[in-house]
């Protein structure tokens, strides 16, 4: 009789173990459905639940103590994920401060460069009275050559760049025609070049247009080189003295 009490207990724990087990793999399975993977703390609290609770009040203690142990596990586990995930999210974060750090000092020094750049550009403009170009043109042809193209922008870009610059353009015609003809003629030209200019940035209020027609012709009747070299367009940039400019600032 004694041996039968004796045994009842531990086959009671039996079935109690079963039941757990049994709570155990449909926990495990609902679990694996939320997160695609078991929990390894919850395992662990339900299997510390099932040996502590069984110590200390045999079977009913057992299945206490292992459901118990498994909410207790289950509950660490969410938390370790949060902290995983947080500690991701800080590492995200000063990735993006360290690129962010990267771009403010590549910005700086290419700040730096282009201050230095302009200051040179300054210093040479300086001990320059003037800068400019000439353009050629076609007999009674106002329309400028793709060949002058090019360096009219860049002419332009340059005098864009420096607010106390200003240009001064005058057109000239050779002496074949009349006056009123060369004069229309030669203001033709002159626009048609501050319209370059002005593509490229010149405001138009930096921008002077004179027509001198033939009145400053000196080419001798019939010489058609010459008469090449007047039939032009002549671009002058023009700075301030020194001291205005520094004025002005």
């Amino acid at each position: 009789m004694k041996d039968l009490t004796a045994r009842l207990p531990t086959r009671a724990l039996g079935f109690a173990l079963a039941g757990c087990m049994t709570v155990l793999s449909a926990h495990a399975g609902e679990a694996a459905g939320e997160r695609g993977t078991g929990s390894k703390q919850s395992d662990i609290g339900f299997v510390t639940g099932l040996t502590v609770g069984a110590l200390a009040a045999g079977p009913v203690g057992a299945v206490v103590g292992a459901a118990a142990g498994t909410v207790i596990g289950e509950g660490y586990h969410r938390q370790a994920q949060s902290r995983a995930a947080l500690t991701q999210q800080l590492d995200q974060s000063e990735a993006q401060r360290a690129q962010l750090t990267h771009s403010v000092a590549q910005l700086d020094t290419s700040l730096a460069q282009a201050r230095s750049r302009g200051e040179q550009l300054d210093e040479t403009l300086q001990h320059t009275d003037e800068l400019g170009l000439d353009v050629s043109f076609r007999t009674a042809d106002d329309s400028v050559t793709a060949q002058a193209m090019s360096p009219l922008l860049k002419l332009g870009a340059l005098v864009a760049s420096l607010p106390q610059a200003q240009v001064r353009i005058a057109g000239y015609a050779d002496p074949r025609g009349s006056d009123a003809y060369n004069d229309e003629l030669s203001l033709r030209r002159a626009v048609s070049v501050a319209a370059v200019l002005m593509s490229a940035g010149v405001p138009r209020e930096r921008i002077l247009v004179e027509a001198h027609g033939k009145t400053e012709s000196t080419s001798a009747a019939g010489d058609l080189d010459a008469y090449a070299l007047e039939r032009r367009v002549t671009v002058r940039v023009q700075l301030p003295p020194a001291g205005e400019v520094a004025r002005r600032e």
